[in-house]
């Protein structure tokens, strides 16, 4: 039952891409990641009231600006700049960066399974991702490749925190941290640095863009936020990893019904084999159990 109320939250955060696009295309990345983060977190405060000691806020900085700012930042530009559907499919190569930050930060050599699908993974991404057949453009690569890095840094430091400090708290301030820093980003780029990709932020806010906040801020944060937390309490990492696979699937289901994306038969091949990689080593971890 655990795996499957783990699908909810990488469901929801699958839809991002998409939804962005589709809602919001020409809003700066800095300001959604604001509008995602800090109001989420405020939620979350309101809804159980829980404040840092003095000694906990240098890493809980730390935290936010890595785990929060910096992701949220990568994910929208991603979601700018890449196909939605692409940009969904790529975060399934995030075995790939934290078997890599392990063996390099740790010194921690992968299992003979987890390296034959890290290998797989490549391959594949290096497929699906040929310019020849995918409108790319440098800008969201790499803003992914950010974003794989700083999610698998993020989660280390998370993993470390929840140790010493309770895990709302460490939930509602990575938020607040990381939402008050893209803000801030946010004012010193309109104001000095791209003042012309705020035009749009001026105009009058449609219906479809306020349901495209709502949706971003509410379910897509302070829930699936609250339900990852949680589950993590009751079950394995390796258990919760099952679930991941709806994030892919979100991103392309999305894609296709928002924004009307096409792939060719052997595209979508190529996306479905990257998302059974991604879990493989798990599952034939547990198999063994």
């Amino acid at each position: 039952m655990n795996i499957f109320l783990a699908m909810i939250p990488a469901f929801l955060w699958g839809t991002t891409y998409a939804v962005t696009k589709y809602a919001t295309p020409d809003w700066p990345p800095l300001l959604l990641g604001a509008l995602r983060a800090l109001p989420a977190g405020l939620l979350l405060l309101l809804i159980k009231p829980s404040f840092p000691r003095a000694r906990q806020w240098p890493s809980l900085l730390v935290l936010g600006a890595i785990n929060i700012a910096l992701f949220f930042a990568f994910i929208f530009i991603m979601a700018i700049n890449l196909p939605a559907a692409i940009a969904g499919v790529g975060m399934v190569s995030v075995p790939v960066v934290a078997l890599l930050y392990a063996w390099i930060a740790k010194g921690q050599r992968p299992a003979k399974p987890q390296a034959i699908s890290a290998a797989v993974l490549v391959v594949l991404a290096w497929l699906l991702f040929d310019p020849a057949y995918v409108a790319l453009n440098a800008l969201g690569v790499g803003a992914l490749l950010g974003a794989l890095l700083t999610i698998v840094i993020g989660s280390t430091l998370v993993q470390t925190l929840s140790i010493s400090i309770h895990w709302w708290v460490v939930l509602t301030w990575q938020l607040i941290i990381g939402g008050t820093i893209l803000l801030l980003a946010a004012i010193i780029d309109g104001s000095f640095i791209n003042p012309t990709n705020y035009y749009s932020v001026f105009e009058p806010i449609s219906t479809l863009q306020y349901s495209a906040l709502f949706w971003l801020i509410v379910p897509n944060t302070a829930i699936a936020y609250i339900l990852y937390v949680w589950l993590l309490g009751r079950m394995s990492v390796a258990e919760f990893s099952f679930g991941t696979i709806a994030n892919p699937i979100a991103g392309i289901i999305c894609a296709i019904i928002l924004l009307n994306e096409q792939y060719q038969p052997w595209q979508y091949l190529i996306m479905f084999t990257m998302i059974i990689f991604s879990v493989l080593p798990q599952m034939l971890k547990l198999k063994r159990v």
